[in-house]
């Protein structure tokens, strides 16, 4: 260990620091192995608003940002956009030992690139696999625009000196695909904070009047499977029989106001509320007072090798989930989850109600995944990893 690192700089544009999590955690993990740590990213609407702030020892430069509208053309001004905003503040940053560039896009390697002419050294955080990313959210299949994205992938990783993967799905990725080097590649797994995902007592009034609590907690985007929920869970009154429950689903995104017309079009809006997103301490009352929580994420090229954030919180707070069969949330939840046919709506429905008759298996599942989360899935694991990444990139 090094007394005083060196300067990072962390490029991320899809969410505001310290909102992105992920980002965070690292950026506190390089601070305390003595690393001065910029970050750059949006603003976002409603919190992380100013345009400069320093939380924690770590500075944090936000731009303004318009989210996409309409389509891929929508997604290319966006990114246009949001390159050219952190080239700009990466020049006021000044020099840096390492720009860790978090994708999506796959565009930051030319602000890498700029700025290795002054000695930094690149890291890719590769948080999606943006190709399988375009097939999975658009549905036009290997048009020109996708083979457009495999050509920013390819250049990503051969500009990378070290690249992040997020499992081994995506470290397999890197060697087949990256062409990387296996020692150049860690996997440095997204993990719930501890400290934000604790139980507290639950509360029965998020129940509305009904026996039991189901929850979804994450993003709302086309491939986040939110309509698979919500039809699993028409299902689940019409062909399970059961109106003893009441859902919760919490978070927002692109499609949040379309999966609130389709909850009343299947007839749910008096069984289903939508929170939007709520602050933390609200969020860990509805996950304390959930008897199951959902996973409803559908089978494509994105979502069977990607590592979902909510399983892995769902499991900090010991609840019990339903998934679609997945290879990487199986490698997350094991026993913590039991899983229906890929896609398969009435199976998933039918799995909810079997845990719904069940108390003892829902508190057996809940305490295995809240034991893989504190144990080998815990954060200390891939803080470890993280700064071994960073060893190797300045070596």
């Amino acid at each position: 260990m090094w007394d005083l690192a060196g300067k990072a700089l962390i490029l991320v544009e899809n969410l505001s620091v310290p909102f992105d999590r992920r980002v965070w955690q690292e950026s506190t993990a390089l601070r305390d192995a003595g690393w001065e740590v910029h970050v750059i990213c949006p603003r976002g609407a409603k919190r992380d608003t100013e345009a400069y702030a320093e939380i924690d020892g770590i500075r944090i430069h936000r731009y303004p940002l318009r989210a996409a509208t309409g389509g891929p053309l929508g997604y290319l001004k966006e990114y246009g956009s949001a390159l050219w905003h952190t080239y700009r503040l990466a020049r006021r940053v000044g020099r840096v030992d390492v720009v860790h560039a978090c994708n999506p896009p796959d565009l930051f390697f030319l602000v890498a690139r700029a700025m290795r002419r002054r000695g930094a050294r690149f890291v890719f955080d590769q948080h999606d696999l943006v190709p399988e990313l375009y097939l999975s959210r658009f549905s036009r299949g290997e048009d020109f625009l996708y083979r457009a994205v495999c050509r920013m992938e390819r250049a990503t990783y051969r500009a990378a000196d070290v690249v992040i993967a997020t499992n081994e799905s995506y470290r397999q990725v890197a060697l087949s695909r990256g062409g990387k080097s296996p020692d150049k590649v860690f996997v440095v797994r997204s993990a719930p904070a501890i400290e934000r995902f604790h139980e507290v007592e639950p509360d029965e009034s998020l129940k509305k009047g009904k026996p039991y609590l189901l929850c979804y907690l994450g993003v709302m985007g086309p491939q986040d499977g939110v309509d698979y929920a919500l039809r699993a869970l028409a299902k689940l009154r019409d062909e399970q029989g059961r109106t003893d429950w009441h859902a919760a689903f919490v978070g927002g995104g692109d499609t949040f106001d379309a999966m609130v017309e389709l909850s009343r079009e299947l007839g749910l809006e008096d069984s289903v509320d939508f929170t939007g997103r709520i602050p933390d301490e609200d969020l860990v009352r509805y996950l304390s007072s959930a008897d199951v929580c959902l996973s409803p994420d559908p089978l494509n090229p994105l979502n069977d090798v990607s590592t979902m954030n909510k399983v892995m919180e769902y499991m900090a707070m010991a609840r019990p989930i339903v998934s679609f069969e997945l290879r990487e949330a199986r490698v997350s939840a094991g026993e913590a989850a039991v899983y229906a046919p890929a896609n398969d709506e009435s199976e998933f429905a039918k799995l909810i109600s079997l845990l719904l008759d069940d108390p003892d298996e829902r508190r057996r599942m809940g305490e295995l995944g809240q034991a893989r989360v504190r144990g080998p899935l815990s954060w200390e694991h891939s803080r470890k990893a993280l700064i071994a990444a960073y060893d190797s990139a300045v070596e």
